[in-house]
């Protein structure tokens, strides 16, 4: 488990190596074919800082050597706002004063049709974190509701058994986001004093879980604002360096959302800017030339459109982050704001004016298509 493997390492020692990197450490990772953690903390240490145009060319040329010039399109479908947990930073916390909901089949199928008219293939099911209301035997169902409608279905919702995974497998499920919020263990109850997500080790095994249910694809992250981001970027490299050795049949995705507005008072401990995000997506694509990398609606339309083709493989677009949110706006009901309102036709044009193609379903079946023909 990598739990075994985290606890080996200090956050603070890990802050002070990443921050006593020199310019000719980055140098050094720029170089060389194969990086290793020493070099990952150099891309992502303040020295790295004068080395953002390198590390752009570098990660644009990588990406469209394992991706082409092409942009998966996903969009995420809330089922339910009901949560269990108090974490502070989240609009869905059970102490906030929101109305819960949780889709019918019928309103589920509502959403559907709304998505289904912007022309995705690709979507994601997220839920708040509340066993009762929207535990396995839902999300089962819901799977079955929906797959018959997309090429491809991803979770985000509460970590699950290694036996609940290979259920909803069986069912079609093809991939799992699970974010790790932060990985300092220390402050991690500060931010989740209740609630099943208050189980630190039993959330950073759930990839572990993933891995030996043999789901198609884990996804990783951590909310940036929380704590250092370069700290959370390495521990975040350590995770994926183990988990490809380990499960190597399994592909894998990270995601880098910032915290954003929402109900309730809490305010990010440390600001992430443009820059610093994008060093971070460089030194990860530089680190990892076959991770699938996405860019949410979390982020404004200018930082969305300079990123297209500079690491990022997967972007969102006309999401909605409130259950009932396509066929029924209620910015009461969501988790947080989003940042880039366009509709995926409006987005669709600026990635072609960019010089890609938008890939609407899974990049497997796309590549199949691109062998036959």
């Amino acid at each position: 488990m990598f739990s075994e493997i985290a606890e080996k390492y200090s956050w603070t020692q890990i802050e002070s190596e990443i921050n006593a990197k020199s310019k000719s450490d980055v140098e050094h990772a720029l170089q060389v074919a194969n990086l290793t953690i020493e070099d990952f903390k150099a891309l992502v240490s303040p020295a790295a800082a004068e080395y953002l145009e390198s590390m752009a060319q570098k990660s644009r040329i990588a990406t469209q050597k394992r991706f082409g010039k092409t942009i998966q399109f996903y969009i995420p479908l809330y089922l339910s706002n009901k949560c269990i947990n108090h974490c502070v930073y989240c609009g869905f916390n059970f102490n906030n004063k929101i109305e819960r909901i949780v889709l019918s089949d019928e309103q589920i199928l509502r959403e559907v049709a709304v998505i289904k008219e912007m022309g995705y293939e690709h979507i994601l099911l997220l839920t708040g974190e509340s066993p009762k209301h929207a535990g396995v035997d839902y999300i089962e169902h819901a799977i079955k509701l929906v797959h018959p409608h997309f090429k491809q279905v991803t979770l985000e919702v509460q970590p699950m058994s290694m036996e609940d995974y290979q259920r909803l497998i069986a069912v079609g499920l093809h991939g799992v986001y699970v974010y790790q919020e932060t990985y300092n263990k220390e402050r991690y109850p500060t931010y989740h004093p209740a609630g099943i997500k208050s189980d630190y080790q039993w959330r950073l095994n759930t990839p572990d879980r993933l891995g030996k249910a043999e789901v198609h694809k884990i996804g990783l992250g951590a909310l940036l604002g929380l704590e250092n981001w370069r700290v959370e970027a390495v521990f975040m490299a350590m995770h994926l360096q183990y988990l490809e050795k380990k499960y190597w049949k399994t592909k894998y995705a990270l995601a880098f959302p910032r915290i954003r507005p929402h109900a309730g008072e809490f305010m990010p401990n440390y600001i992430v800017s443009d820059k610093e995000l994008a060093q971070m997506i460089w030194a990860f694509r530089i680190f990892d030339n076959d991770v699938e990398i996405s860019l949410t609606t979390r982020e404004d339309t200018e930082f969305r459109n300079h990123m297209i083709g500079l690491g990022v493989t997967a972007i969102s677009a006309g999401s909605k982050t409130m259950p009932g949110g396509y066929a029924q706006d209620s910015e009461d009901l969501e988790q947080f704001a989003i940042n880039d309102n366009r509709h995926p036709k409006e987005m669709l044009e600026v990635v072609k004016k960019a010089g890609y193609e938008v890939v609407w379903k899974d990049w497997d079946s796309y590549f199949e298509i691109e062998k036959e023909g």
